[in-house]
């Protein structure tokens, strides 16, 4: 299946404009603006973990940020050709990332601090951490460790 040539009618917020877009074999449409990815919701990129799309597979795979111990939302398409979309996807989830820094824990793991904040706006970060893997967010000292590294990156970013 090709992508979509023209502009297609997905209604997306006041204000934005539709920058890349791609049909799934399913006929739904999905795109994103400067804002957000489009599907059947919305998903704003600061809210974006992860995207990726297999060549061999066609599957385009797109993960929110969530909680620990929580199953983080994930949106599958199968798309053979997703155009500019992937290059926009990741373009617009790297430009929410306004700081990260590995934490070591112990020798061999740690957790990162990120702060993220939607896409052209000077305020509203938001904080979150992510845990290699086998590390336990509820270990006291892991815990000690993410309180302190929130509070130097706090600092060192400079505004909240």
């Amino acid at each position: 299946m090709r992508g979509i040539e023209r502009r297609p009618d997905l209604p997306v917020g006041p204000g934005e404009k539709l920058l890349a877009w791609a049909e799934a074999a399913d006929g739904t449409v999905i795109g994103g603006t400067r804002d957000a990815f489009y599907g059947p919701d919305r998903v704003p990129w600061e809210q974006v973990e992860a995207a990726d799309w297999d060549r061999d597979t066609s599957v385009l795979r797109l993960s929110e940020v969530g909680s620990w111990g929580d199953a983080r939302p994930e949106h599958v398409y199968d798309v053979e050709e997703p155009g500019r979309l992937v290059q926009l996807i990741r373009e617009r989830v790297t430009a929410s990332v306004v700081y990260q820094r590995h934490v070591p824990v112990d020798a061999r793991r740690g957790l990162r601090v990120i702060a993220r904040r939607a896409p052209g706006l000077a305020t509203g970060l938001t904080w979150v951490y992510e845990y290699d893997e086998g590390v336990d967010p509820d270990d006291p000292l892991v815990r000690l460790a993410a309180s302190q590294a929130l509070v130097a990156a706090r600092d060192e970013v400079g505004l909240d």
